[in-house]
């Protein structure tokens, strides 16, 4: 693993999700400090991260930040990335406090009706020119 991505907030998504590419271009416009770096759940980096922190890459459902060496999943994840955003977004954060369980069943709803509401492409997004640096892989 590349030493000089342990000190990067790095957000793993289905590449070929539309619903998870709108999630990217969400996080992109309120991350005004640019702090995440992007991959996809699919590419060599982002299959190489999941099993490094021991998640399965062929179940995996879910958004993944990897943030100073440690993984986060699902709602985790999503209040995680918040936190960073400008503006209000940070707020949402106090939703930690719901158990996970709870949490986690909304998004596993919504992540597993993903496909059907907002479709799939055949392959992975391309970045703008002017965000590749942010993508990783």
């Amino acid at each position: 693993m590349n030493s000089n991505l342990e000190n990067e907030s790095i957000l793993l998504f289905d590449g070929v999700c539309n619903l998870c590419n709108t999630v990217v271009q969400f996080v992109i416009k309120r991350d005004s400090k640019a702090h995440f770096k992007f991959a996809s759940l699919q590419s060599d980096l982002g299959q190489r991260l999941l099993k490094k922190h021991k998640l399965n890459p062929d179940s995996i459902d879910t958004v993944v930040l990897v943030e100073k060496n440690k993984a986060y999943i699902k709602s985790t994840a999503v209040l995680r990335l918040v936190r960073k955003f400008s503006g209000a977004w940070p707020l949402l954060f106090i939703f930690i406090i719901i158990p996970t369980a709870l949490r986690d069943w909304a998004y596993d709803w919504v992540a597993g009706n993903r496909y059907k509401w907002y479709g799939k492409m055949d392959s992975c997004m391309m970045p703008d020119p002017g965000l590749k640096h942010r993508f990783l892989d």
